[in-house]
């Protein structure tokens, strides 16, 4: 490693780390990842902060062979589930989640330096580690990356900078696009990169292509197959053995597909050429929702993606897009893309809240309160941010916070098991199980597992059965046990091999009272889609809820964008079958009061459970006070009782606001919204009556309405009638007062001509129209 490029500051680095922080700038194949933490070591002991799994392992692996030295000697690793060092390992390499916990339990206090490398990618839990080292100043601290903005980071930390310039080989940039501007694009990408495959096998090296996931890599995995070469994946949830094909040389031409996994600190011996899609999938914030989307790169993942082929010999990066592409300078910090609820509480645990941190970039207000209101209703996080015994207690857990809150509080020894199990599922990147495409063994799992319900199908699983019409990932398996068996210790819970039995019934109504936002019902007109009162779910295409299932609990959910920001598309990945009629007991959704109904003269309140839009279940109460006098109300409108009386003092009430808005009233302060249902109403309430039969002890008389002086009514109404008859044309009568605009209104009738003004009443100083269907006329 003699003749590496960063070489040539490594005695101002030592000489400067004594004393500084520092931002230390190199290019990609410069060696920094691998010489920094070594030099660091001269002064103690180190820890390196990688953003992936497969970077801490791969660089310490290395490290350690070139040292001559069994891993977790003087270098080794600490990622989810496997620890490879103690407390003696000089140089230890992390992933960003571990340096967190292992933070929050002391502060990395048996650390004296900590490298953050790759800080460039954004990462939440980097940058949330970062803003911690500066606000409790404890540690050196060297930030490195190949594409970072150095003077602006300096300036956040209070840092020296270090360049080192040059490269080890040069590599040729060459564009694939007619049009210099054009823009990465994902049609037919799997010929697109096969055609570049096929010119490239004539040089002297193996190749790389990066893709934006696994599904990409899958059909492109199946376009080489006919080439004669080894093709081989490198994503996050690869097995070993084929992490060891990609990062290791092999006899035969090889070619990698690699998502951005391959664009920071690993190094792929014998690449001579890069094939760069420009494509990624990232996660961002739309409507409310983190999505994941296929985007473009940064100029900055370019550039680092472009280096890869530098690295051991003299390379050629194709581009798969135009030279002059409008691609952004940096990517977008994951803080500003996603929720921050696992910031939050990561923050809160490791003594600090989120709102005391500086950020390289002001964090937004809206997720800031947003966090704060899920995790202060898990009761994780007190009124001044700081993890309460419950955060603290949720937050080591390897685990989405969501799911450790569910963890701890579940009611039950079995029940917890069963929420382990599935949170260990659930907290596994890669997907257990694969549905079959065979008709006939679906439908035995339809019999195996009858109720249609994820969450059980992967308890099984996970606990070791065999079932029809699942295909099983032997890799993913073994992660998602491993977590299981960690957090089950964690619990002191009985091994996989004995685990309890659970009632599914119980399972879900103790998820549905923890947390009711997991609880989706069926829209009635759409059954298709699901909702909370929040948001809608439309089943993904492996969740195997039932039809007939008409609310589930929705443990995981993938949003997909849209053309428009508010056409996001959420899907429902995870289900469990929640019974309708449990929403009541488990204390969802909201009585509201329906109509009130008569029954042998007894009135009766109707009530309506509402959950999420959706009347989920109604009940009958005897009607007392207000809603006792509604049937009343109805009887006389409907003529039961005092008949015509409805309508006459309908008409008076309409008069009298009338005659108040014309300024022919001595009192101006008449409510404009009264009406004859509010007014009978409250008479009715003054009288104290509440049975029908009480009213035939009553004449219209008994209800006088005081409005226009009786001398003055009748010629009133006369001038400015609601009803006109005109031969064999029937019309009511709209009056705007404030316009000094009068409606006619067509209302029955064979006569197909419009009325005349001389027919009509005289109106003096009024506009007339005549209104029939979406026709509207002036009458002259």
């Amino acid at each position: 490693m003699n003749d590496l490029p960063i070489n040539s500051i490594k005695s101002t680095f030592l000489t400067q780390l004594k004393s500084h922080d520092l931002i230390v700038e190199a290019e990609t194949g410069s060696g920094k990842s691998t010489c920094l933490p070594l030099w660091a070591a001269e002064s103690g002991r180190v820890l390196v902060v990688e953003p992936r799994r497969i970077a801490c392992t791969s660089l310490a692996q290395f490290l350690a062979e070139q040292k001559g030295e069994p891993l977790g000697k003087s270098v080794g690793y600490a990622i989810k589930l496997e620890n490879r060092c103690d407390d003696h390992t000089q140089v230890v390499f992390v992933t960003p989640g571990v340096a967190l916990r292992w933070f929050a339990e002391n502060q990395l206090s048996h650390f004296d330096t900590i490298i953050v490398d790759e800080f460039h990618e954004r990462r939440w839990d980097t940058d949330l580690l970062v803003a911690l080292l500066k606000h409790k100043p404890r540690h050196r601290v060297v930030v490195t990356s190949a594409t970072i903005e150095g003077a602006k980071l300096a300036r956040y930390l209070g840092a020296e900078r270090l360049q080192a310039n040059g490269r080890t080989f040069s590599v040729e940039i060459h564009h694939r696009a007619t049009d210099t501007r054009q823009l990465p694009d994902a049609r037919h990408l799997e010929q697109r990169v096969k055609a570049e495959v096929e010119q490239l096998l004539g040089l002297d090296g193996d190749i790389l292509v990066f893709l934006p996931g696994r599904k990409e890599i899958s059909q492109c995995q199946a376009a080489l197959s006919s080439l004669d070469v080894l093709v081989t994946p490198l994503h996050a949830s690869v097995t070993d053995e084929q992490r060891q094909l990609a990062l290791n040389s092999q006899p035969q031409k090889k070619v990698v597909l690699a998502t951005n996994v391959a664009e920071t600190s690993l190094t792929i011996p014998n690449v001579v050429a890069v094939v760069d899609t420009g494509l990624e999938r990232r996660t961002e914030q739309r409507n409310g929702r983190t999505t994941l989307s296929l985007k473009h790169i940064s100029k900055a993942s370019a550039k680092q993606r472009s280096g890869r082929a530098g690295r051991v010999m003299d390379g050629v990066c194709i581009r798969l897009y135009g030279e002059h592409a409008a691609l952004a300078e940096v990517t977008p910090p994951e803080l500003h893309r996603e929720s921050l609820t696992e910031a939050m509480l990561a923050s809160a645990s490791c003594g600090a809240a989120l709102s005391q941190l500086s950020f390289l970039e002001s964090l937004p207000d809206k997720s800031v309160k947003q966090a704060t209101e899920i995790l202060a209703a898990m009761e994780a996080i007190d009124d001044s941010g700081l993890a309460t015994e419950h955060g603290k207690r949720i937050y080591p857990l390897p685990i989405d916070a969501l799911y450790a809150d569910l963890v701890t509080r579940m009611p039950s020894k079995a029940l917890k098991e069963a929420m382990v199990d599935l949170t260990a599922v659930l907290a596994t990147p890669a997907s257990l199980y694969r549905l079959s495409s065979n008709e006939e063994q679906l439908e035995k799992l339809g019999q195996e597992e009858p109720m249609g319900c994820d969450g059980q199908l992967a308890i099984r699983l996970l606990r070791g059965e065999k079932l029809s019409g699942t295909n099983v990932e032997p890799e993913a398996l073994k992660e998602a046990q491993g977590l299981a068996k960690q957090m089950r210790e964690v619990f002191e819970l009985p091994e996989l091999s004995v685990a309890s039995r659970f009632e599914h019934r119980q399972l879900v109504e103790a998820i549905a009272r923890l947390h009711p936002q997991l609880i989706f019902v069926r829209r009635e007109r759409r059954q298709e889609a699901l909702g909370n009162g929040e948001i809608e779910v439309l089943l993904g295409r492996n969740s195997r809820l039932k039809s007939k299932s008409q609310a589930a609990v929705v443990l995981d959910t993938h949003s997909l964008p849209g053309r428009g920001v508010k056409q996001t598309m959420t899907l429902a990945t995870f289900t469990m079958p929640f019974e309708l009629n449990r929403l009541e007991a488990c204390g969802l959704g909201e009585w509201r009061q329906g109509d009130v109904v008569s029954v042998n003269d007894d009135a009766f309140l109707q009530l309506e459970l509402v959950y999420a839009g959706r009347i989920v279940a109604t009940k009958q109460q005897t009607a007392e006070g207000e809603f006792a006098i509604k049937p009343l109300l109805e009887a006389v409108k409907e003529g039961r009782y005092l008949p015509g009386f409805a309508q006459q003092r309908h008409n008076q009430i309409e008069h009298w606001k009338l005659y108040v808005a014309l300024g022919l009233a001595e009192k101006t302060d008449v409510n404009t919204a009264l009406d004859f249902d509010s007014w009978f109403s409250e008479q009715l309430a003054m009288l104290e009556l509440t049975e029908p039969s009480e009213l035939e002890l009553f004449s219209a008389e008994d209800f006088e309405f005081e409005g226009i002086p009786y001398w003055e009514y009748d010629d009133f109404a006369q001038t400015y009638p609601f009803d006109l008859a005109l031969g064999d044309l029937n019309l009511t009568v709209e009056y705007l007062s404030d316009k000094k605009l009068v409606y006619v209104v067509y209302k029955s009738g064979l006569r197909k001509v419009d009325p005349k003004r001389w027919e009509l009443p005289k109106w003096k100083g009024w506009r007339v129209q005549y209104k029939k269907a979406s026709r509207i006329i002036d009458v002259r």
